[in-house]
Parts: structure tokens; sequence; C-alpha cells
């Protein structure tokens, strides 16, 4: 089991690889959608509705020299890529929307998915959805007063269409005048889903990539007109079985299934762990549950995330766990400060886990340092750089 870290942006550059290196991670999960071309988050950020993304209008299929020259750069710095996570929505709006574009935008898929093979990348991480995460508002009510999403479905108007031209809070093409507002029931969401799945994992097979699904954010029934996919628990195992498969996986957010009103976090994460189904883990704390819930700092929710770590050791997971969605630290660098704290404490949770890395009992290690150290004064004198109070100083 190892602790990674989410880049994107500007972070996916030598200055990024840098800052995970020096956090003592090894893997990184890379976003190669460019969320902000052409965005105006400022309502959101005055704490309107969000969030807010920008377009990717024409966005090129991501390239099999673009990853590999992405895992050779982080390679000269230590990690290795372990996941790529989402997809753009102008590859696969009308596979999302049963779009007459579906055929042509799967086969792109599939050549993404065999160039991600090619290039060493094993998972790509994907969420299933139309309105996408959305809802959110920016409020400073975590610890300290540290601002972060807050989920308040009576402060909003839920049901908002999405904008025509749009999937995933993304415009993957121009508005159309006068055209009606996508909606989708249940029904059709999930057969759109198994077109995907019958289509795809055949390919990620063959590739040794597997496809790892995201459970909804916001786990509601309905958001913006259309259905959610995996708001419950149980939702996961339909998934599943569509395609009994090892490349049919989860991409497991503790966050948004502990955002569920159903369910019990620690037995789910337990039976998906046993069942080895877990391709990676979005390591994320929450307080409370749909319709009202906060996102906190990963020591600071209902979750015990000590807990949920030694279940996934107890069921012998040995994949990556990567914070997400941080709360933002009152600082000149959040992102990063946040990030390092929380990676700091994963790292500590971890170690306790670890028998190879457990701390001696006090009393224990008491012992062993006073061994080492020289009770003849004149050794001390010579060797001042050790066990001695001034060896910090120089005459």
């Amino acid at each position: 089991m190892r602790i990674g870290l989410s880049l994107y942006g500007p972070l996916l550059s030598e200055a990024g690889a840098r800052f995970a290196s020096q956090l003592g991670v090894e893997d990184v999960v890379v976003h190669l959608t460019d969320y902000t071309r052409n965005a105006d988050a400022s309502a959101y950020a005055a704490g309107g509705v969000g969030p807010i993304n920008g377009e990717c209008i024409d966005a090129p299929l991501w390239s099999f020299e673009r990853m590999a020259s992405l895992v050779e750069m982080f390679g000269r710095h230590g990690l290795r890529i372990a996941a790529l996570e989402n997809i753009s929505p102008n590859f696969w709006s009308d596979i999302l929307l049963d779009g007459p574009k579906k055929q042509a935008q799967m086969r792109d898929l599939q050549q993404l998915v065999r160039d991600m093979g090619r290039a060493g990348i094993p998972v790509l991480g994907y969420n299933f959805s139309i309105a996408g995460v959305w809802g959110w508002q920016r409020k400073p009510v975590a610890r300290g007063g540290a601002v972060t999403a807050v989920f308040a479905m009576d402060e909003i108007e839920a049901q908002t269409p999405v904008p025509d031209g749009m999937v995933a809070n993304m415009r993957y093409r121009p508005a159309v005048t006068g055209t009606q507002p996508e909606t989708v029931d249940d029904a059709t969401l999930w057969s759109r889903l198994q077109w995907f799945l019958q289509e795809l994992v055949p390919v990620a097979e063959e590739a040794g990539v597997r496809l790892a699904a995201h459970p909804d954010d916001p786990p509601v029934e309905c958001l913006r007109g259309t259905a959610r996919l995996v708001n419950e628990h149980a939702k996961y195992d339909r998934l599943l079985s569509i395609v009994d498969s090892p490349s049919n996986a989860l991409e497991f957010c503790i966050g948004s299934l502990a955002e569920m009103p159903d369910g019990d976090i620690y037995k789910t994460t337990r039976r998906f762990a046993r069942a080895k189904t877990i391709a990676y883990v979005h390591f994320r704390n929450v307080r409370g549950t749909v319709p009202n819930y906060v996102e906190t700092f990963v020591d600071d929710g209902d979750v015990d995330m000590g807990r949920i770590l030694r279940i996934l050791k107890e069921e012998g997971y040995d994949g990556v766990l990567v914070p997400d969605h941080v709360p933002e630290l009152d600082c000149l660098e959040p992102w990063h400060a946040g990030h390092a704290y929380t990676v700091g404490y994963m790292k500590g949770l971890l170690a306790q886990e670890s028998p190879a890395n457990a701390q001696a009992p006090l009393h224990q290690d008491v012992e062993a340092r006073a061994s080492k150290c020289p009770h003849d004064r004149s050794e001390l004198a010579a060797r001042p750089g050790k066990c001695s109070k001034n060896s910090g100083r120089r005459s």
C-alpha cells in the first residue's frame, strides 16, 4: 500500500514532480484534462454554485507520445504514474449522451487505452456522469475557518438544466440556440454505461489497463435533470456485474461513499478490498451526508481514516491512496500546504500499521540510545557530535 499525489495543470511539470518527490511519495495520479481552459470561476470563487470548469472544444486525443513523455519525466524523479484520471468530455460526450459520434469516440477511447498500456499507465479513472461534480459552494467552515466545498441541497436549484453543449461542467462544443436541455432517466444511463463497458473492457484487458469507476459526487438521486449512477454503495456491485473482469474496477472514493446515507463505509471498504476490485483510493473525509455535507480535513470528519487504512491493510490492498479535495489552508500556497499536511498525516497512519516502521516502545528506545552514548568524558570530548547538548553549536 502506497501514498500518492494527484497532479494536474501546471503541476504536470518538473516543479510538480519535485514537490511530490520531496513529500516522499513514489506514485502520482495525473489529470490531463485542462479544467481551466477559458474558464471564468469568479462566481464560484465568490460563493456561487459550482465548480465551474472551462471548455475542451477540439482538445486533441492524448497521444502515446505525450503519455510516454510524462512517464519518463516523472520517472526521473523516482515517481510512477499510477493512474490517469478523468476523460476529457469532448472525447466521450456522445457516449454519455448517446449521440451520433459515439462509435467514433469509442474507437478513440480504445486507442487511448491501448496507448496507456504501451506507455505503462495501468489505470484509467472515470466518472460516468452527465451532470458531473456540481452543486458545491465554497465556504469558510472547515477547521479554523478554512475554505472548503459544501453541499447544501436546500440552498441551491439542484435541477437547473445542464447547458447545451456541456457535460461534467465543461463545454465540449458551442451551444446551439433553441436546443432542449439534456435529461436522462436511471434505466437509460445504466444502458449507456453497459455499452461503454462492454466495448472498452475487452480492450483494457488486452492492454493490461484497469478501468476504475468513481462514485457520484454529490450522490443524490437526480441532479440537473439527469439520473445519477453510483449513488448507493450497492450500485458498485451492479456496475461490476456488467462485465466480470479485473479490468472493470473501482476508483474508490471514501468521501463520496461516506456522503451516501445508506451503507457502512467500513464494511463496504472491507468487502471491495477483499474482492480485489479497488484500483486506487481517494482518501478523503467529510462531515454529514446527502442532502447536507461538508468536506473536511482528512483528520476532522466523520470517518475514522485510520480504521479505513487498517481495513485495507488487513484485506491485502496493495495499491495507491491519494488525497482528494483538501480544504484551503490560509497561506501563500494553500494547495501545496494542504496536500503536504494530508500526505504527512497519511504517511503517519501507514507507519502505524507497518511493523517494519513502527517505533519501539519508549523505554526500549531510551535504553537503546543510552547504550550507544559514551560515558567516558574523554571519549565524549573527542566526539562532540554524539550525545552532547552542545552538538549543534560551533566554538
